[in-house]
C-alpha cells in the first residue's frame, strides 16, 4: 500500500499542542498589549528567592525572576508571558533538532528493548516544517540498515493508531526487489549473509525470546542483530518497493508488525533517524542502560 490510501500525516501529539499552546500564549500577551491599560503600578515586592527557590524558576521560566513588566497583569498574562520562551525551546528542539521516543514492545529486539528510551535526530535526512513533516531541505535520503522513527501510514484507519509512531529497520529503498523467504533476506537477487552468534537470552520483558536464534545480518555498511523464532519462520514476501516508499521490518522477525503485514513507509512520514539510548526502564524490572545501538 501508497500513501494514496493512507491516513494524513497530521494528528494530534506533542507538538501539536506545543504548538498550540504557544499560538494561545502569544495571542492571550498581544491582545493584553493592545487592548488593556497598562498604567506601569510601583513595584515594592522584591523579596530575594531561596537558592533552591530561583532554580526550580529557572528551570521552568529560563529567568530568575519575575518579568516586572507584567507583575499587574492578570495571571493568565502573566503565566503566558513567562511560559512562552520556555515553550518556543522545546517546540524548537522538538521540531528541527532531537526528539524523543520510547520502544513500546520487542518487535526491535535485541538491538532495542521494551522500555529502551531513545533520540531521534530530526535533521539526518533534511529540515521538515514541524507538525507537518514538510521537508524544506534535504541532506540525504534514509539507507538500508538505518533505524527509523515513522508516522504510521494506518492504511487500515483503525482509530487506536491514529497518530503512533512506529519504530523499524529500513531493508528497502525505493526501485529494491525484495524478497524474504524461509527467514532469508534476498535485496535485488542477492542474498544477504548473516552470522550465528548462537541462543538468545531474554531479559524482562523479553525474556520469552530466550532461545530464539540470535543472528548478525550483514546489510550493506549497516550490520545489525537479528532475532529468529527456532520453531517457525516468520511471513514471507515478495515485492517491489514504490518510489517515494520504503520497505521496513523490526529486528525480531517474528515478533514485529511491519511492511511485510501493512505496507511500506511514505518517505514524508519519516520523522527522524534513532542513534541513541539514553535510559532504560522495564515494567517488570527497572534497569539503567546508556549508549548507542547498531
Amino acid at each position: 500500500m501508497t500513501i494514496e490510501n493512507a491516513s494524513p500525516f497530521f494528528a494530534w501529539d506533542v507538538s501539536s499542542f506545543l504548538a498550540l499552546f504557544l499560538a494561545l500564549a502569544f495571542i492571550i500577551v498581544v491582545i493584553d498589549q493592545l487592548f488593556f491599560n497598562h498604567t506601569q503600578m510601583p513595584v515594592t515586592d522584591k523579596e530575594q528567592k531561596p537558592i533552591l527557590g530561583r532554580f526550580i524558576y529557572f528551570s521552568l521560566f529560563l529567568r530568575f525572576n519575575k518579568s516586572e513588566k507584567y507583575l499587574n497583569r492578570p495571571k493568565i498574562v502573566q503565566w503566558s508571558a513567562e511560559f512562552f520562551p520556555v515553550l518556543l525551546l522545546v517546540f524548537a528542539l522538538r521540531g528541527f533538532v532531537i526528539e524523543p521516543f520510547r520502544i513500546p514492545s520487542n518487535s526491535m529486539m535485541p538491538t532495542l528493548l521494551t522500555g529502551d528510551f531513545i533520540l531521534v535526530s530530526k535533521f539526518d535526512y533534511g529540515v521538515s516544517i514541524p507538525i507537518l513533516n514538510k521537508k524544506i531541505i534535504e541532506f540525504s535520503k534514509p539507507e538500508r540498515g538505518d533505524v527509523v522513527v515513522f508516522r504510521y501510514p494506518n492504511y487500515e484507519k483503525k482509530s487506536k493508531y491514529q497518530g503512533a509512531d512506529f519504530i523499524k529497520r529500513v531493508i528497502g529503498i525505493p526501485g529494491d526487489k525484495i524478497i524474504y523467504r524461509a527467514d532469508s533476506l534476498y535485496v535485488n537477487g542477492v542474498k544477504i549473509n548473516n552470522k550465528n552468534i548462537g541462543a538468545y537470552q531474554g531479559v524482562e520483558s523479553g525474556s520469552t525470546m530466550t532461545g530464539f536464534k540470535h543472528k548478525r545480518e550483514l546489510l550493506d555498511n549497516n550490520p545489525h542483530n537479528i532475532l529468529l523464532d527456532p520453531n517457525q519462520h516468520s511471513k514471507s514476501v515478495k515485492l517491489t518497493v514504490p518510489e517515494e516508499h520504503y520497505f521496513v521490518m523490526g529486528d525480531n522477525r517474528a515478533r514485529s508488525s511491519d511492511s511485510r503485514f501493512w505496507g511500506f513507509v511514505p518517505e514524508s512520514y519519516i520523522i527522524g533517524k534513532a542513534f541513541g539510548i539514553w535510559m532504560h526502564w522495564d515494567k517488570s524490572l527497572k534497569l539503567d542502560r546508556i549508549g548507542g545501538f547498531d
